[in-house]
């Protein structure tokens, strides 16, 4: 049998572009020093006929076909155990469609997907594990609290070996925990390497589309927070989950980066317990916080991400600068757009901030980009300097505007419907912001204003 012959490649760990040889700035997205070296075969050979990949006869080639006589029809899902999980995938897992979840080590990405699959009672599922042994998962199955017969796991890192386990099993799912980890024999390089994290997802998507089982990809994320591996693992996969939050804190968020069969506005929210991750059907009680003085710096916001509103509690700490040069510190909001209210607050009200400490703070450590939390971040920053108390039965929502108006906002009406739910008693909501809206059957006092000075005379009065 004839050697296998290799050569040395350079491949962007950015976006996977092969190179015969090592340039300082990647030709296909621009990146600078991400060329990596790695060894390949010479003759493409060794890559062909293997399991997993597509083979189309004379009949199966596709033909042009006209937009009017493409036949649709609905694509067929699986509904998963867990209601957040379904919300951020539109609705259950897609047949034949690969999923990516990535976070950071240790914030539950295994959990998470182990507690729903033990869950699943109609599919066989292949848990393929290339990080934990067999007896470390049920270590975690046992403390979750849920056992299941239609659920194998094997410990392989080999894609053949997974191949062969697959045609033996049949499954209906497949989890690969995880893909960094995963290696085809035909590569000479490490697990990890883009060309293996490349070849190997290719065959597994193969895969997928060919038998309509549906995989789920757990994968590592670097320092930088992007998910580990070249760009094209995102470009390949159907939809990109991302798990964040404190490994400190209990509370995590599931979002969807990419998602080819619904929205990527959506919001997952767990909770970390001793049995593992526990759905938080309703934010709003978990993130106004426990406490029950009033204090200064305060402020209650109405926000949402996708169709979800959620009220949430915003705190900001003024205090003359100790040191030559005011600090700015933001958590769970964009610093940027806290300069641009800093500056709204001097220009248009009059306060000067200049030489304070500004310090602010979402409770619960979840990050949101919803410029409708512009009102209540403006709010408790001004409580704090002048240290006069917003009642904590009043909410707020409104973008901010650079001229100092209160813009409006959108789903005006299911911000309503919660801050009612969770016993708000007054809401501040941006002027001319009620059309189409009924509110007489609506137990909330509901005060509309058009500028900042005007939202500041109602709070402080």
């Amino acid at each position: 049998m004839a050697k296998q012959q290799y050569k040395s490649a350079w491949f962007c760990s950015n976006c996977g572009n092969e190179s015969a040889k090592w340039e300082g700035r990647c030709t296909a997205c621009g990146e600078w020093n991400t060329m990596v070296e790695e060894r390949v075969p010479t003759s493409k050979a060794a890559s062909q006929g293997k399991r997993g990949t597509l083979k189309l006869s004379a009949g199966d080639i596709s033909r042009p076909q006209k937009v009017s006589e493409i036949i649709t029809s609905q694509e067929e899902r699986i509904t998963l155990p867990s209601a957040e999980l379904n919300r951020v995938l539109g609705g259950g897992l897609v047949t034949g469609s690969m999923v990516l979840v990535g976070g950071e080590p240790g914030i539950g990405k295994s959990t998470l997907v182990l507690q729903n699959i033990l869950s699943i009672r109609k599919r066989t599922v292949l848990y393929v594990s290339g990080e934990e042994s067999a007896m470390q998962l049920k270590m975690r199955a046992d403390r979750i609290g849920r056992l299941s017969e239609n659920c194998y796991i094997v410990t392989e890192t080999s894609l053949d070996n997974i191949f062969t386990h697959i045609d033996n099993i049949q499954p209906g799912l497949v989890v690969i925990d995880s893909i960094q980890t995963i290696a085809d024999d035909a590569l000479e390089s490490s697990a990890g390497s883009v060309s293996q994290v490349r070849e190997c997802a290719a065959r597994l998507l193969a895969y997928a589309k060919q038998s309509n089982v549906p995989i789920i990809l757990i994968g590592h994320i670097t320092k930088e927070g992007s998910i580990a591996g070249p760009k094209v693992l995102e470009h390949i996969v159907d939809a990109v989950l991302r798990f964040e939050g404190d490994s400190h804190q209990m509370f995590r968020i599931l979002r969807a980066v990419k998602n080819r069969f619904g929205s990527t506005s959506e919001l997952g929210i767990y909770e970390m317990c001793q049995r593992g991750l526990r759905e938080v059907t309703n934010p709003g009680e978990v993130l106004l916080g426990t406490g029950n003085e009033d204090l200064s710096g305060t402020a209650i916001g109405l926000t949402m991400e996708g169709l979800r509103p959620f009220l949430i509690e915003v705190q900001a700490l003024v205090s003359s600068a100790a040191y030559g040069t005011p600090q700015r510190s933001v958590t769970g909001f964009d610093s940027k757009r806290m300069n641009m209210l800093l500056a709204v607050l001097e220009k248009r009200v009059g306060f000067k901030l200049a030489q304070k400490d500004v310090f602010l703070n979402l409770a619960g450590g979840i990050k949101v980009n919803d410029p409708a939390l512009d009102l209540a971040v403006i709010s408790a920053i001004l409580s704090s300097n002048v240290d006069m108390v917003i009642p904590r039965s009043i909410c707020l929502t409104g973008e901010v505007g650079l001229s100092g108006e209160i813009r409006p906002v959108t789903r005006l009406e299911q911000r309503l419907l919660e801050a009612e739910k969770l016993g708000m008693q007054t809401i501040i909501i941006p002027k001319n912001n009620l059309k189409g809206i009924d509110t007489s059957k609506r137990k909330i006092n509901i005060i509309e204003v058009a500028r900042v000075d005007e939202a500041f005379r109602t709070l402080f009065s």
